[in-house]
């Protein structure tokens, strides 16, 4: 795994962050780093996956990157799902085409280059996962994602979306963004490097309030949702539809 170093040194000028591939080279690294327990969130999106993936339906990962959760789905969602990975980054597609070659995932899979804000085609899903993406989505195409998932899964099936989310109270807020920066700078992120990719995702990163994201599920097809895990500023939740 190549260590991420994509903002160790001082820039003239910061530029907007982006998933090609440099990033692509070090996202594993960066994952592991800069996501609070990015592992265990994983294995709580497979055990939910697991228990709402229906025989001969697609299971979607929208925002897929180098292919990490179509691995640790493999051994346990039932075999004839087939996995579609959606993708912006050809570079982050690259890496994960290699990875599941190399991980012999035994599921039929596609992974498509599109843009979310372009549109979402879902069709006969019984899993949707959003893990970290939808915060990259504008947010006036953020209904329409969401309904189109909502259109796209079969009754009875989930999505599992993972978030940044804001506090309603600036001082929380506040102590919240803190405590994750002293998260990464223990992960070995020196303050230089946490100023850098802030700014970077400054115009690229746009976060909601639990509410709002709450709100977005409900309004655009789905019948109930709740939270599955929290940590301070990150939030995963389950919607059914």
């Amino acid at each position: 795994m190549i260590k991420d170093e994509l903002f160790k040194e001082k820039r003239t000028l910061v530029t907007d962050f982006d998933f090609g591939r440099e990033t692509a080279e070090v996202f594993d690294d960066m994952l592991d780093r800069s996501v609070p327990f990015y592992a265990e969130i994983q294995r709580m999106i497979g055990e939910l996956a697991g228990d709402f993936a229906v025989p001969s339906t697609n299971l979607y990962d929208l925002g897929c990157s180098t292919g990490n959760t179509f691995i640790r789905l493999d051994p346990i969602v039932p075999a004839d799902v087939s996995f579609i990975g959606i993708d912006s980054s050809p570079e982050m597609l690259d890496k994960a085409r290699k990875k599941l070659q190399e991980s012999r995932v035994s599921h039929p899979y596609e992974l498509i280059c599109l843009n979310l804000d372009d549109g979402v085609p879902i069709m006969n899903a019984s899993v949707v996962i959003l893990n970290l993406t939808l915060q990259f989505v504008r947010p006036l195409n953020r209904d329409r994602v969401i309904s189109s998932i909502a259109h796209g899964l079969n009754r009875g099936g989930c999505l599992v979306l993972v978030e940044k989310v804001l506090s309603q109270d600036s001082t929380i807020n506040r102590l919240f963004i803190k405590h994750y920066y002293e998260f990464k700078k223990r992960n070995g992120y020196s303050e230089l490097e946490i100023a850098q990719k802030r700014e970077a995702l400054e115009n690229v990163l746009v976060p909601y309030h639990f509410e709002e994201n709450r709100e977005l599920l409900l309004r655009n097809g789905f019948k109930t949702c709740d939270v599955f895990f929290r940590w301070y500023n990150f939030c995963g939740m389950l919607a059914l539809k």
